[in-house]
């Protein structure tokens, strides 16, 4: 039990502070979730992904991270088909559905989950954080993954029931954060030391901005959701997302061998809250909003147990 809350304490009410902060602040001064969204989306993310990326040696062993976050994705659409078609959902419904799945909240909830852990005992050894960057340069791999994937397999998933799937092709191409991702990487071949150059510190305000701001984001976004607890079809998605989702990661991990942080990471960050943009993406193309927005909701709340034991389960079973 002491285990249990020692998580919780350290780990997961910072961040449910913060979120809900956001939430009292939307509820006083009526901010606009739009341009807030636009801050972490066009700046905040493409500068931690870019800075991230640069200055973190990336071994090979991310190769193995990056095959099972796209099995992980690849899993979870056909988890939410079948289970659409179970269910007999109609097209809409079941790509929102799918989305619900696939897309996790990996950047304004996973990075500073991640960042906690690693930054809190039993992971701090005389004073230091050594599993700190290797943590957080995991969780970039399911960040990059899922910043792509979102913004392009998730808005054709909800376009498609309404048509306009070219011009939602069009739209994701303008999202900066897959072309930092790449000048990062060549940048990485250039002989030149880019953390040297007078405007980093620039880059690592950015970064270190992500945090707060994400969470603030997500709690004006939360603010702006109505309430409900009759909708069966959203506690299946909340349940598939935050108990199938770790049981995918986990037995992936076990079938490929991986131990220690990055399973621990990779295990941890599969049972996040389904991703935000998976609701704005829903309300912008008019399928199924309610529904997407209900699950996030549910899902954010209803990880601050799952979570709990998820963390748990994944810091014993994987040892560093």
């Amino acid at each position: 039990m002491r285990v249990f809350l020692f998580i919780l304490t350290n780990n997961l009410i910072p961040i449910f502070a913060l979120i809900s902060i956001g939430v009292l602040i939307d509820r006083k001064f009526h901010l606009d979730v739009s341009t807030l969204s636009k801050v972490n989306l066009y700046f905040l993310v493409p500068a931690f992904v870019f800075a991230n990326i640069y200055s973190t040696k990336i071994p090979l062993d991310m190769l193995k991270a990056l095959a099972i976050v796209i099995l992980i994705l690849i899993t979870n659409w056909c988890l939410g088909n079948l289970v659409g078609k179970i269910m007999r959902f109609d097209t809409g419904l079941t790509n929102a559905f799918v989305n619900s799945l696939m897309f996790y909240n990996s950047g304004n909830f996973g990075v500073p989950l991640i960042t906690l852990i690693y930054s809190n005992k039993p992971f701090v050894v005389n004073g230091e954080t050594p599993y700190l960057d290797f943590a957080l340069t995991v969780q970039v791999i399911v960040l990059i993954v899922q910043n792509v994937t979102t913004n392009n397999i998730g808005v054709f998933n909800a376009s498609k029931a309404s048509g306009g799937t070219a011009a939602a092709f069009k739209k994701a191409l303008k999202l900066p954060a897959p072309y930092f991702v790449v000048a990062a990487f060549l940048l990485k071949l250039l002989p030149y030391d880019l953390t040297q150059f007078p405007l980093w510190p620039a880059f690592n305000y950015a970064r270190n901005g992500l945090v707060a701001i994400a969470l603030l984001t997500l709690g004006v976004q939360l603010s702006h959701t109505k309430f409900r607890l009759r909708d069966p079809k959203v506690y299946l998605s909340v349940f598939s997302r935050l108990i199938c989702g770790p049981i995918i990661a986990l037995l992936l991990v076990l079938l490929f061998g991986i131990k220690g942080v990055m399973a621990q990471v990779l295990v941890i960050s599969s049972g996040l809250p389904t991703a935000v943009n998976t609701a704005l993406i829903s309300v912008e193309f008019k399928n199924h909003p309610d529904f997407a927005s209900q699950v996030v909701m549910m899902s954010t709340i209803m990880s601050s147990v799952t979570l709990t034991l998820v963390i748990y389960f994944a810091t014993n079973m994987f040892p560093v």
